[in-house]
């Protein structure tokens, strides 16, 4: 099988020799072999697992809300984030760095949004003291 994990800027992973694949899903988690019938999924947040038919190594994917199209040999699954590792300890201790940085981005963009808003908001009073 072919696996391929999209985000909405680029291709995060391609990856080619597929034995088999798990991934979860709305409905609880999925498992996929070659010969498994065509499907869309919705794909909720948590891990997608994956093993090589060249080597016995399990690599994991932690990943976002998206959807996994499945057509013959190809998996393509689209989703908004995405954070790749072979170690299911290595995985949560990068999701928590990620977390953590977003919830800095996250303060910053609301300290300026509250910033701008107070601007309105003061300038809308200087207009209606003029009127």
């Amino acid at each position: 099988m072919e696996l391929q994990v999209v985000l909405p800027t680029r291709i995060f992973l391609q990856q080619n020799n597929l034995s088999h694949m798990s991934i979860d899903t709305l409905g609880g988690n999925l498992g996929f072999l070659p010969r498994r019938l065509d499907c869309v999924v919705p794909v909720s947040p948590g891990i997608l697992a994956y093993r090589l038919t060249d080597t016995d190594a399990e690599e994991y994917i932690a990943v976002d809300t998206g959807i996994l199209i499945k057509t013959g040999a190809k998996i393509v699954v689209s989703v908004h984030h995405a954070v790749a590792s072979a170690s299911l300890a290595e995985l949560e201790q990068i999701i928590h760095a990620e977390f953590e940085q977003l919830s800095e981005q996250e303060k910053l963009v609301r300290s300026i949004s509250a910033g701008i808003e107070t601007k309105l908001i003061r300038r809308f009073i200087e207009l209606r003291r003029d009127y």
